[in-house]
């Protein structure tokens, strides 16, 4: 199955092989013990149906506690987890998704992601580790994060399961064009991590003029210039009820071609936000115009 963008009731859905991904859902980065617990409630209690945690933000156990005081049909909920960098090889990737899907007090996820690439494990020992934890249960849907173009193509080949998603930082000032290109070619969602470009966008003059003319919040604009891409999901992260409530009504209106041209023209060389020691060598930026930007 191919992608598609589809509305379910009020609340837009990225379809990709099979996944019905909810095109906003909650970040939960660095939302640990009862802060975490208390934002998955709020965004739940919102109409949020998408939650993404990850071993490595140590809060999966809140994340659970959350879903199980929501009353929620476990079906309602897609949650997605993550596999860390340094637990790729195929038997460590077991003990892990087996180790995250148990403190999240469930019996499998929606979608399994492998966090980071690692070049010190072979990718086809880690693809065919993700796949097989699809084939036993834990998860409904695969797929990776971080992955530039041409590990994602590698990913794709490698994979006797499709990869519904590939999680990347993406927002107005980081230009995805290639990595987005690749998602749309291989039928997966693009997932926006970091959509609001922790926080550096929401005082840009062009963002806050757009927001003027609707009569929006700057994170709204941005939110808004994500999911009218097709195949784009974000996961905004907050753990204030009301910029959680914010950041998921963006379902009522539209930006025309202007304003997401004028807001697509925000890419910058500098603008990527996530940079960790182990990141892979990033796809350079398909426009040079904006590559050359400061």
């Amino acid at each position: 199955m191919g992608l598609s963008f589809q509305p379910l009731d009020a609340l837009p859905v990225i379809r990709a092989h099979g996944a019905r991904i909810p095109a906003i859902g909650l970040g939960t980065w660095r939302s640990t013990h009862e802060e975490g617990v208390q934002a998955v409630r709020a965004a739940l209690e919102a109409g949020y149906r998408h939650i993404d945690t990850a071993a490595r933000y140590e809060n999966e156990q809140a994340v659970g506690q959350a879903l199980a005081a929501s009353g929620l049909p476990r079906d309602e909920v897609f949650v997605t987890t993550k596999v860390w960098h340094t637990e790729l090889r195929a038997a460590d990737f077991r003990r892990a998704a087996e180790a995250s899907v148990a403190r999240l007090g469930l019996d499998h996820v929606d979608l399994l992601l492998v966090h980071w690439p690692n070049p010190e494990v072979p990718l086809e020992e880690t693809i065919g580790a993700l796949c097989e934890a699809q084939r036993s249960g834990l998860t409904r849907h695969i797929g990776v994060s971080n992955f530039p173009v041409a590990l994602l193509d590698r990913a794709v080949a490698l994979a006797s399961v499709p990869l519904a998603a590939n999680q990347c930082e993406y927002h107005p000032y980081l230009d995805q064009t290639l990595v987005l290109d690749a998602c749309r070619r291989h039928g997966m969602a693009l997932i926006a991590h970091t959509p609001l470009g922790s926080g550096k966008l929401l005082a840009d003059p062009v963002i806050a003029e757009i927001a003027r003319e609707h009569g929006r919040k700057p994170a709204q604009i941005i939110l808004r210039w994500l999911m009218q891409q097709p195949g784009v999901a974000a996961i905004p992260k907050s753990s204030n009820p009301v910029r959680i409530g914010e950041n998921l009504a963006v379902s009522d209106f539209e930006l025309d071609a202007s304003s997401m041209a004028r807001i697509g023209a925000l890419a910058r060389a500098d603008g990527r936000v996530s940079q960790p020691a182990w990141h892979p060598r990033w796809d350079a930026a398909a426009n040079s115009s904006a590559a050359d930007k400061t």
